[in-house]
C-alpha cells in the first residue's frame, strides 16, 4: 500500500494535516542547512554537503510518511479497581491469551546440567542454551525444532549467537570455541583464555570477550583476525554489556566501577564509580540513553549515560544476579529465585513493579528479553523458563534490517549485505554521529591543535632518538655491527655506504671518549665546526 492510498483511506483532513507536518519539517530542516552552508567558502565542498543534506531531508520525509503504515501497537497489562498488575500469574495469562502466544510460554526441566546461560538471536526466532556443566542446545522455540545439542564435557561460562543462527560461540573452561548450526567445532580461539563474558557487535562483526585475567579482546569473525586487546587493570570483570546505540562496551568490575571501552583507545573512555561492591550486572537500553547497574551491595541504580549521572536507585532484598532491558523499556531484574519486571523505571521512580515471578527452589542465573516478542526468558539451576510479558517487545520491525520471518534466500542476502556494509572498529566512539560532520572550529584553532599534536609526537621521537644515540659501554669480546660490516667489505673498494659507516663509527668513538673525559672531570673537546673547517679552529 502506497502513502497516497493510505492518505485517501484515512480521509482528506488527516491527509492535509500530515502533508502540512511534512512541509513544516522540510522547511525547518532547509533553513538549518542553509544557515550551515552559508559559512562554507569552497564551492565544491558546499555542493557536496548540500547534496548530502538533501538526502537526509528526503530520508526524514520518507520515514515520517511511513509511520502511517505501522499498524501494530504495544499493549500492557491494565488492572481494574484495587487490582495490581504484579499479582497476575503466568497461569492466569496463559488462559486469556491466544493459542500461538500460549505456546511461547513454557519451561524446560534440565536439572543435571544447570545453571544455564541463554542468548536469543537478533530476530528473536531461536534461542541458545549453555549449561554450566557442559550442555549446549540451540532450537527454534516457535516451531519446536531442535538445531543442535551437544555435550562439551567442560565448564561453560557463556554462550553467544554471532551474525545469524549458523554460528555461535561458547566460552568453555579455557578457550572460546566457535560451532556451526549442526554442532561441529569450526574454530578454537586460543588467545581468548578463561573468558567469562562475551558480546557480539553485529554491524562490525566483532566478538568482544573478557575474562578473569582482566583483558578485553576484540576478534573479527569475518576475517578471523584479532583486532586488538586491552588490559583493564581493574582485576576480574564481573559483568559485560554493549550499548546498542554506539557499540561501546560497558564492563563491571569487582571494585564497583563501570568502565566504557572502544577498540580505538587503549584506555577506558569513561569510568563510573557505581557501587560500593562488585558490579554483578549491567544493561543499556536500545536508545543508548540509560544504563542499569546491579551491585553486590543490594542496590539497583539507573544512570543517564548522556550525563553520567545517577537518576534513580532501588534496593533489592538480596543482591541482584542479572539485568536486561526490553525494546519498549521494561527492566527485568533477577534476585535469588525471583524475577521482577519494572515499567517506566527510567522516567520516574516506581513504587511497585509491573510483574513478578517466582521459580521455587531454583536460583536465577541469566535473563534475556526476546526481540520483537512479548517474552522474557531466564536460565536457572533447573533449566530454562519462558515468561509472557505483555508490552515488552517492539511490535513493528524493519524487514530490511532484521526480519523475524526471513527465508533462506533472504538470510543469505542479509549476510552478504552485512559483510559489504561492515563498519571499521575505528568508527566506534561515544558519539557515533561524528562521521561526516564539519568541524565548526575556526581554521586557526584547528591548526593550533594540529601543531600541538605534531610537536608532542616530534618531542617523543627526538627523546627516543637521543636515548638510542647514547653509546653503550664497550665490553670485551663484543663486536660492533659497524666493524663487522667494514671487515666484510674489500679494503680496496670505497663506496658511499662505506664512507657513512666509517663516519658513524668515528662519531661513536668520539662520543665514547667525551663521556669518559666527563666522568674524569677533564675538558671535553667538542667540535663546533665541520671537518672542512676543523683545521682553522685548531690553528687558532
Amino acid at each position: 500500500m502506497s502513502a497516497v492510498e493510505t492518505s485517501e483511506r484515512i480521509g482528506p483532513t488527516e491527509a492535509r494535516t500530515k502533508n502540512a507536518d511534512l512541509d513544516a519539517i522540510g522547511s525547518i530542516y532547509s533553513r538549518t542547512l542553509t544557515n550551515r552552508n552559508v559559512r562554507i567558502k569552497d564551492r565544491k565542498l558546499r555542493a557536496n554537503i548540500k547534496r548530502t543534506d538533501q538526502k537526509y531531508k528526503d530520508a526524514i520525509r520518507a520515514a515520517k510518511s511511513t509511520e502511517l503504515l505501522l499498524q501494530e501497537d504495544a499493549g500492557f497489562l491494565e488492572a481494574e479497581g484495587m487490582e495490581k498488575t504484579y499479582k497476575f500469574t503466568q497461569d492466569e495469562l496463559l488462559r486469556h491469551v491466544d493459542v500461538t502466544t500460549a505456546h511461547k510460554g513454557f519451561e524446560l526441566k534440565l536439572e543435571h546440567f544447570g545453571p544455564y546461560e541463554i542468548d536469543y538471536m537478533r530476530n528473536g526466532r531461536k534461542i541458545l542454551l549453555g549449561g554450566r556443566k557442559g550442555h549446549v542446545a540451540a532450537f527454534d522455540f516457535r516451531e519446536g525444532t531442535l538445531d543442535t545439542e551437544l555435550h562439551v564435557n567442560e565448564t561453560i561460562r557463556d554462550v553467544k549467537y554471532l551474525h545469524n543462527d549458523q554460528y555461535f560461540a561458547v566460552a568453555q573452561k579455557k578457550y572460546v570455541y566457535i560451532y556451526d548450526k549442526s554442532g561441529t567445532e569450526i574454530h578454537c580461539l586460543k588467545k581468548h583464555i578463561e573468558v567469562t563474558n562475551m558480546e557480539f557487535l553485529p554491524y562490525h562483526f566483532l566478538l568482544a570477550t573478557v575474562g578473569n585475567a582482566g583483558w578485553l579482546k576484540y576478534q573479527d569473525v569475518s576475517t578471523g583476525e584479532q583486532v586488538c586487546e586491552f588490559r583493564t587493570k581493574m582485576g576480574p570483570t564481573t559483568s559485560m554489556t554493549q550499548n546498542p546505540y554506539n557499540a561501546i562496551i560497558h564492563l563491571g568490575h569487582t571494585n564497583g566501577t563501570v568502565s566504557l571501552w572502544a577498540p580505538s583507545t587503549s584506555t577506558s573512555l569513561v569510568r563510573i564509580l557505581s557501587h560500593k561492591g562488585p558490579v554483578r550486572a549491567t544493561s543499556v537500553d536500545r536508545g543508548g540513553r540509560y544504563m542499569a547497574t546491579a551491585g553486590a551491595d543490594g542496590q539497583l541504580k539507573i544512570w543517564d549515560v548522556r550525563m553520567y549521572k545517577e537518576v534513580h536507585a532501588y534496593y533489592t532484598p538480596t543482591p541482584p544476579t542479572a539485568l536486561d532491558i526490553s525494546d519498549r523499556g521494561l527492566l527485568a531484574v533477577s534476585w535469588g529465585p525471583h524475577v521482577t519486571i519494572w515499567k517506566d523505571a527510567f522516567r520516574t521512580k516506581q513504587k511497585s513493579p509491573y510483574m513478578t515471578h517466582l521459580s521455587p527452589g531454583s536460583m536465577v542465573n541469566d535473563i534475556r528479553f526476546c526481540p520483537f516478542d512479548d517474552l522474557l526468558g531466564f536460565g536457572h539451576d533447573e533449566g530454562f523458563t519462558s515468561l509472557i510479558v505483555p508490552g515488552a517487545g517492539e511490535p513493528n520491525f524493519d524487514a530490511l534490517e532484521i526480519n523475524p520471518y526471513e527465508t533462506l534466500q533472504q538470510r543469505r542476502e542479509a549476510e552478504v549485505h552485512g559483510l559489504l556494509n561492515k563498519l571499521k572498529p575505528e568508527m566506534i566512539a561515544l558519539d557515533p554521529n561524528f562521521i561526516g560532520n564539519v568541524d565548526p572550529r575556526a581554521h586557526e584553532e584547528r591548526n593550533q591543535a594540529r601543531v600541538l599534536e605534531t610537536t608532542d609526537e616530534t618531542d617523543k621521537k627526538i627523546s627516543n632518538a637521543d636515548a638510542k644515540l647514547q653509546p653503550k659501554a664497550k665490553m670485551r669480546g663484543k663486536n660492533s655491527a659497524l666493524r663487522r660490516y667494514l671487515r666484510k667489505k674489500s679494503k680496496n673498494v670505497i663506496d658511499e655506504r662505506k664512507l657513512r659507516v666509517e663516519a658513524a663509527l668515528e662519531r661513536e668513538k668520539r662520543m665514547r671518549q667525551n663521556n669518559l673525559k666527563r666522568r674524569k672531570g677533564l675538558p671535553v673537546d667538542e667540535r663546533k665546526v665541520g671537518p672542512a673547517l676543523a683545521r682553522f679552529g685548531k690553528s687558532q
